[in-house]
C-alpha cells in the first residue's frame, strides 16, 4: 500500500497546458477514482503518475519520495488499461505470471500466486486459454489479475469498463469493489463514468480543462456540489437547473423559477438576498416526484405538471415536463402511469434545492 501526493502538477503539450497546477492526496489503502468528460486531463494525470509521461512542473511523492524521474519500472505500480493489453501468444496461467517472472521470482511463488489470483478472480477454469478464446469480461479479469499477483504498493485503472457492455461492466464494477474491501491496495481510478465514480469511490476528485473543480466523497459531491459543473456531472439523470430569482416576502426567502411564478420554492434565509436577484436552481430529479414515504411531507412543495415524455424503468418511471421556461425530469412512482398529455402533480423537495451564481456557477450558500 502507498501513499500519494500530487503538488502543483502541470502538463504541457508546446504550447498546449493539459494540467493546471493541481493538488490533491491518496491516503494509504484508499481508492480515489479521478473523473471528468473527454479531455479534462484524467488519463494525463494518472499516466504522470505511472511514469509513462513526463512531469511539466510539480511533484508526484509516494510513500515520502519524489519519483518524477523514477522509471515506470521501478515505481512498484500495476496498470490496467482499457484495451487490456494481454500478451496474445501466452496462456492466462502465463499472463498472470509474467511481471512476477521479470521480478526473478521462484518458480514455486509463481504458481502459487498465479492460482490464488485465479481462485480470487474465479478463471481457474482459463488458465490454460489464449486471451483470443477469451470474452471481454474474461480478458479484463485476467488484466486485473495480473495487476493483483504482483501485490504492487499501488494500483492505476484507465477507464477499465469502457470496452465492456452495460451488464458486464455493472459485473466488474462489482468485482473491483469486492477485491477492494478485500486487499484495501492503494487505487487510483479513471474514468469519465459518473456511476462508476460514486460507486466505487472513498473519495472523487472531479476535473475539467484540467483543473479539479471538487474533491470529497461521492456523498459530498452529490449532496454538496461546489458549482454546477459538479452538480450536473454527478448524479443520474443530472440534476435539473431552472434560471430564476429570489423573493423575499415577510422574512421569509423563496426562489421563483422563471415564468412560473406560481410556484415559490422556500429556501433558508441568507444574508445580503434581495428580492429579484438572478439565481440559477438545481433539482434533482428523484427530489420532484410523487413518493415521500422515506422523509415524510415536510418541506416538499406541490406543483402541478402537464406529462411531454414518459420513460418507464421498471421501478419507477422518468417524467419529462416542464416547469416555467425550464425543461425538468422528475423521477416517479411507476404505479402512477404518466401518460403524455396527462396532468400530474408531484412534490419538490425544498430542503435539498441548491442555488448557483448564474455567472460563475459556484453554489451559493
Amino acid at each position: 500500500m502507498a501513499h500519494v501526493v500530487v503538488k502543483d502538477l502541470f502538463k504541457r503539450y508546446g504550447e498546449f497546458q493539459v494540467v493546471h497546477g493541481i493538488n490533491f492526496e491518496i491516503g494509504d489503502g484508499e481508492f480515489v477514482v479521478l473523473v471528468g468528460p473527454s479531455g479534462c486531463g484524467k488519463s494525463t494525470i494518472l499516466r504522470m503518475i505511472a511514469g509513462l509521461e513526463t512531469v511539466t512542473g510539480g511533484e508526484i511523492v509516494i510513500d515520502g519520495e519524489v519519483v518524477n524521474d523514477t522509471p515506470p519500472r521501478e515505481r512498484d505500480i500495476a496498470m490496467v488499461f482499457q484495451d487490456y493489453a494481454l500478451y496474445p501468444h501466452m496462456s492466462v496461467r502465463q499472463n498472470l505470471g509474467f511481471g512476477l517472472k521479470m521480478r526473478g521470482t521462484t518458480r514455486t511463488a509463481v504458481k502459487a500466486a498465479v492460482e490464488r489470483t485465479a481462485a480470487i478472480l474465479q478463471i481457474e477454469g482459463l488458465l490454460d486459454r489464449k486471451p483470443k478464446e477469451l470474452s471481454g469480461g474474461q480478458r479484463q479479469r485476467v488484466a486485473i489479475g495480473r495487476a493483483i499477483a504482483r501485490e504492487p504498493r499501488l494500483f492505476l485503472f484507465d477507464e477499465p469498463l469502457s470496452n465492456l457492455d452495460a451488464q458486464l461492466r455493472v459485473e466488474m464494477r462489482t468485482q473491483i469493489k469486492r477485491l477492494h474491501m478485500n486487499f484495501r491496495a492503494t487505487s487510483v481510478y479513471v474514468t469519465h463514468d459518473q456511476t462508476e465514480a460514486m460507486t466505487l469511490a472513498d473519495r472523487i476528485v472531479a476535473l475539467r480543462n484540467g483543473i479539479i473543480e471538487q474533491v470529497g466523497t461521492p456523498e459530498q459531491l452529490y449532496a454538496m456540489p461546489a458549482n454546477r459543473f459538479v452538480a450536473g456531472f454527478i448524479g443520474s439523470p443530472k440534476m435539473n437547473f431552472l434560471t430564476g430569482t429570489l423573493l423575499l416576502e415577510n422574512g421569509e426567502l423563496f426562489a421563483i423559477p422563471a415564468g412560473a411564478p406560481g410556484v415559490r420554492l422556500p429556501i433558508p434565509n441568507r444574508d445580503n438576498a434581495r428580492t429579484g436577484q438572478e439565481i440559477v436552481i438545481g433539482i434533482r430529479p428523484e427530489h420532484l416526484t410523487d413518493t415521500w414515504t422515506e422523509h415524510g411531507r415536510d418541506g416538499l412543495v406541490p406543483i402541478d405538471l402537464k406529462v411531454e415524455l414518459s420513460e418507464p424503468l421498471g421501478a419507477d418511471t422518468l417524467v419529462v415536463s416542464r416547469i416555467g421556461e425550464a425543461e425538468i425530469v422528475c423521477r416517479v412512482s411507476a404505479a402512477s402511469k404518466p401518460k403524455a398529455g396527462s396532468p400530474l402533480r408531484i412534490m419538490a423537495d425544498a430542503k435539498r434545492i441548491h442555488l448557483f451564481d448564474p455567472e460563475s456557477g459556484a453554489a451559493l450558500s
